[in-house]
C-alpha cells in the first residue's frame, strides 16, 4: 500500500482546525473527503502539525496511504480539484517509505507569527495579523525573546488543554524582526506546546509596548504558572511555515 507525503497550504480561517471534528469543518476533514470523492477510499490523513482554529498553514505536511499506486502528479491535482472550493492546496505530493510518519519523523517546526503594527484597521489583511495599534519595539522584543530560547519548562506559555505529557521543551529560535509594517515573530523547535507561540507572542508584545521588560518575560518564564503569562494572541497571525524531516 503506498504512502504519499502532502505539502499543504491552507487558510485556516473557515476550519475548526487541522483535526477531525464531528460535525465542524477542519483541514483533514477536507481532505479526506477530497481523497474519498478521488480515490473511493477513506484512509486517515495524518499531519504533522495539529493547528488550531484559525491558524494558517504555508508547509503543513501529512501522510496517506492510498490502496492504487497512483501517479503522484495524479493524486496532486486530483486533489486539489476536489477541495475546491475549500481554501486548501496540496503544493506536491510524493511517494515515501511506509515508515515516514509526518508527525513523528520531524526533526523541526518552524512557525511565524505576523504582527501588524498601525493605527488603521486591516482590509487585505483582516483574518491573517494580527493588529496592534500601538508603537512596538521591535528590538526590545526581541532581546526579551532570547531569555526564552534553550531548553525550559514552559508550563506558563501552555494552554490548560494541552495534552503533552511534559511542558520542558526545547526552543531552538524565536527571532523577532520587522519587514515595514509587519513584524515577524519566528520560532523554531521540534515540537511546540499547545498554544505556546501564541502565548510568547502576547507576552512578547507586553515588551514592544513597554509594559514588560526582558526581565519580567524571564520571570514569568521562571514562574512556571499560566496566571504569570501576558495575553494569548489571536488565532489568525499564526502559520506553520516549514516542517523538517
Amino acid at each position: 500500500m503506498p504512502r504519499y507525503k502532502l505539502l499543504i497550504e491552507y487558510d485556516g480561517t473557515p476550519f475548526v482546525g487541522w483535526q477531525v471534528q464531528a460535525d465542524s469543518a477542519s483541514v483533514a476533514g477536507a481532505l479526506e473527503d477530497a481523497i474519498e470523492r478521488f480515490a473511493g477510499e477513506r484512509p486517515k490523513v495524518a499531519g504533522a502539525g495539529r493547528t488550531d482554529a484559525g491558524v494558517h498553514a504555508l508547509g503543513q505536511v501529512a501522510h496517506v496511504d492510498l490502496s492504487k499506486d497512483w501517479d503522484t502528479d495524479t493524486v496532486r491535482d486530483a486533489l486539489n480539484a476536489h477541495l475546491r472550493p475549500h481554501p486548501v492546496a496540496v503544493l506536491s505530493a510524493e511517494k515515501v517509505a511506509g515508515d515516514f510518519d509526518a508527525r513523528f519523523s520531524a526533526t523541526a517546526r518552524h512557525y511565524r507569527y505576523r504582527i501588524v503594527s498601525r493605527r488603521a484597521d486591516l482590509a487585505l489583511e483582516r483574518d491573517r495579523a494580527w493588529r496592534i495599534a500601538k508603537p512596538l519595539d521591535t528590538e526590545a522584543m526581541h532581546a526579551a525573546a532570547q531569555r526564552l530560547v534553550g531548553h525550559h519548562d514552559f508550563t506558563t506559555f501552555r494552554s490548560a488543554e494541552c495534552q503533552a505529557k511534559s511542558p520542558v521543551k526545547t526552543l531552538d529560535r524565536l527571532h523577532v524582526r520587522r519587514a515595514g509594517e509587519e513584524i515577524h515573530i519566528d520560532a523554531h523547535a521540534r515540537s511546540f506546546l499547545h498554544h505556546q507561540v501564541r502565548s510568547i507572542t502576547g507576552s512578547l508584545a507586553l515588551v514592544g509596548e513597554g509594559r514588560w521588560s526582558a526581565d519580567d518575560l524571564a520571570n514569568a518564564l521562571a514562574a512556571r504558572d499560566r496566571s504569570a503569562c501576558g495575553p494569548v494572541a489571536p488565532a489568525c497571525g499564526l502559520y506553520l511555515i516549514r516542517v523538517d524531516y
